[in-house]
């Protein structure tokens, strides 16, 4: 046996070793492989138990109701402050939402009924695309995280003032 290497496994002219020449009646594996389209109600299985989560939470809330005293802890910040979260009055908000009283959820907490509104649509929006077999994809730049933030923390300040006090729970 030779111990030189064979010429088709020398370097070319670049340096770089060729490409491997195929066996014949060897079969390669497809690459990559080839995806099995879901079914629509494997597709539709994730946005149905996201919303059956919902609901379940509502409808807990809906029927405890937080303004009575000792079914639901005090916020943190409010027991050791005094002062309002951004999330002060949320449950009263999803109890009144759950009840269909839009006027006195807007009062206990009005962001929290806007991110209401915004997961129902972007619920919508995630059933359609899941029937359609197309991803959700939801892309938020740093600038809205800001303006996220922003409006929060605007809303946090003046529900804590004196001319806020009709932004507190």
């Amino acid at each position: 046996m030779d111990a030189s290497p064979s010429p088709a496994a020398a370097p070319g002219p670049s340096g770089r070793q060729p490409a491997p020449v195929p066996v014949p009646g060897a079969h390669a594996p497809a690459f990559p492989p080839t995806p099995v389209p879901a079914s629509r109600l494997r597709r539709l299985a994730s946005p149905v138990a996201s919303m059956a989560a919902v609901l379940a939470a509502f409808g807990y809330v809906g029927a405890v109701d937080p303004n009575q005293p000792g079914h639901y802890p005090v916020c943190p910040m409010f027991r050791l402050t005094g002062l309002y979260c951004p999330g002060c009055g949320g449950l009263r908000s999803a109890h009144a939402v759950a009840h269909g009283d839009i006027v006195a959820a807007l009062g206990s907490n009005a962001p929290a009924v806007v991110g209401y509104g915004i997961f129902a649509v972007v619920w919508v929006v995630w059933m359609v695309r899941a029937s359609r077999g197309l991803p959700l994809r939801i892309r938020l730049t740093p600038v809205h995280w800001w303006a996220i933030g922003a409006v929060l923390l605007t809303f946090t300040i003046v529900r804590n003032l004196p001319f806020g006090s009709v932004l507190a729970p």
